[in-house]
């Protein structure tokens, strides 16, 4: 992967100003930057400036201060190359229902003033698995086939950065598994994607790198391993025969919480606990263990730990 950078951001600042003259602060100072090739991860909370940050690269929103480059342009100097350089895939569904996939990519190119003859409008229906559904109507489609217009509409001017906001919203398991599979082929034709997410299943699995934004600042900037290498809290489940709960106290900072079905959820640090000295407990305690087994932990630990002040 190439370490230039697609996009980087210095001190950026919004400040919406209420009537009353309160000041909300949506972005503070916000430094990150994305590599080029990479699929980027943005998560924050509602209300964290993920659509401010959004907003301003798409240029509907005028920043207060800071820097923003975007695949070597500065936003301030050339904003219309900094457009030029990014397709937006909004969050709503917003396409016109009596135009046809392939009319609706023509109109679009034609709107960003593409040229008849350096349109691509086959092979991005064909990138994106709609060459079926070319000539029909956009509200035939079902919600993946939408979902994956919408990014086929943002690819027609050939930006080389694509942002995604909440690809998957309202989309069902199936059909969201077939649209990671084509942002991934995107990702590969060398698109570099920018990924904002509710489900941290997701980001976990799709992204190279992950930002977590609350309250207009970076929280933290890492890879998804690095940062489930932060959990430090594991949970065991153990089926046991009959729950006998004895003083826990011997195992210092050890928690035990008991099911009525006969399980026993123990809440430990790994870096103090040994599940040897667990399981000894357990069965010191006189219950006989049928099953075992352990909650790693993943990212939406690591998130609630890092938003939740």
């Amino acid at each position: 992967m190439s370490e230039k950078n697609a996009l980087k951001v210095e001190k950026l600042t919004k400040i919406y100003s209420k009537k009353s003259s309160e000041k909300i602060i949506a972005l503070n100072s916000l430094n990150l930057e994305v590599k080029e090739g990479e699929i980027f991860g943005l998560l924050g909370p509602n209300g964290a400036g993920k659509t401010t940050f959004l907003n301003i690269l798409a240029g509907t929103v005028i920043k207060n201060s800071g820097y923003v480059n975007v695949w070597n342009y500065d936003l301030d100097q050339n904003p219309r190359q900094v457009r030029s350089s990014i397709g937006i895939v909004p969050q709503e569904i917003n396409l016109d229902a009596f135009f046809s996939p392939k009319n609706l990519l023509e109109y679009q190119a034609g709107l960003y003033g593409v040229p008849k003859k350096d349109r691509i409008t086959n092979t991005i229906l064909k990138l994106v698995s709609l060459e079926k559904q070319a000539n029909a109507y956009a509200r035939s489609l079902s919600g993946g086939m939408k979902r994956r217009l919408l990014i086929a509409k943002a690819m027609v001017h050939r930006p080389p950065i694509l942002v995604l906001d909440e690809p998957s919203a309202g989309v069902d398991v199936e059909l969201r598994q077939n649209l990671w599979s084509n942002i991934r082929m995107v990702n590969k034709q060398g698109v570099t994607i920018i990924l904002t997410t509710h489900i941290m299943s997701e980001a976990q699995n799709m992204c190279d790198r992950i930002a977590i934004i609350n309250k207009g600042s970076l929280v933290t900037l890492d890879t998804p391993s690095n940062l489930l290498g932060r959990i430090k809290i594991k949970k065991i489940i153990f089926k046991v025969n009959k729950i006998i709960k004895n003083d826990s106290k011997e195992l210092n900072g050890v928690k035990f919480t008991y099911d009525s079905n006969n399980k026993i959820i123990v809440s430990y640090d790994r870096k103090k606990q040994k599940i040897e000295e667990i399981i000894s407990k357990v069965k010191n305690d006189g219950m006989e263990i049928y099953d075992i087994s352990t909650d790693e932990g993943d990212l939406e630990d690591v998130f609630i730990n890092l938003t939740k002040n």
